[in-house]
């Protein structure tokens, strides 16, 4: 199980079972894609060594993770809200469906939800919102391991489809190379339009 930081106290959960879900997401910043989110519920009787925050990892040891995560989890479920789904809803919100639609998913379905940050996305299921829970608890961080491996992949799979974008580097996050290419080719269908610089780049057409 991951160390948890002497920075944070101990976590109290009020609940005892093994049905508690880890709940994350990953892509909030980036100006294309979906958001995606995962929900875990881990098997105590098959820890899962060196969970910890998803972005603490290098790429090849959270594919490892993201593999014996499947293998070891009793429960675990990926989900997303699309590109349009957040410029229909907004961020905050689009991040809550992707969220609601992956504890949806789980079988066995969960009881308790521990989700990283500081809000419930609004599901029917007790739980706690946890300030950098992908750093305090195994079944936080291994949703985000998750979480991060499939939104890669996604942004991989884009790479190839436009290789002049570089979304294989910045992953879609606003980096000066991603302005640059949306600045010389323009916003793609799968930007985000209520995004500022994408919003700025279609104005100029």
């Amino acid at each position: 199980m991951a160390v948890k930081p002497t920075a944070y106290p101990p976590l109290v959960i009020d609940y005892h079972g093994d049905f508690l879900a880890g709940v994350d997401e990953v892509g909030r910043g980036p100006l294309i894609g979906s958001v995606v989110a995962s929900a875990v519920i881990l098997d105590p009787s098959r820890p899962i060594e060196g969970l910890t925050d998803s972005k603490k990892l290098t790429a090849k040891k959270r594919e490892a993770l993201d593999v014996q995560i499947r293998e070891c989890a009793l429960a675990f479920a990926v989900a997303e809200a699309s590109a349009a789904e957040v410029d229909q809803l907004n961020i905050y919100h689009a991040t809550h469906l992707a969220m609601r639609r992956a504890i949806d998913a789980l079988t066995p379905a969960a009881e308790y939800l521990l989700v990283d940050g500081n809000r419930l996305p609004g599901h029917e299921l007790p739980g706690q919102a946890v300030v950098k829970g992908d750093a305090r608890h195994p079944a936080i961080a291994a949703a985000s391991i998750l979480a991060k491996v499939a939104r890669d992949a996604q942004m991989a799979e884009l790479d190839l489809r436009y290789p002049d974008y570089g979304f294989a580097r910045h992953k879609g996050y606003p980096t000066k190379e991603h302005l640059a290419a949306l600045s010389a080719h323009g916003p793609l269908a799968e930007h985000r339009r209520s995004f500022a610089p994408v919003q700025r780049q279609l104005a100029l057409l």
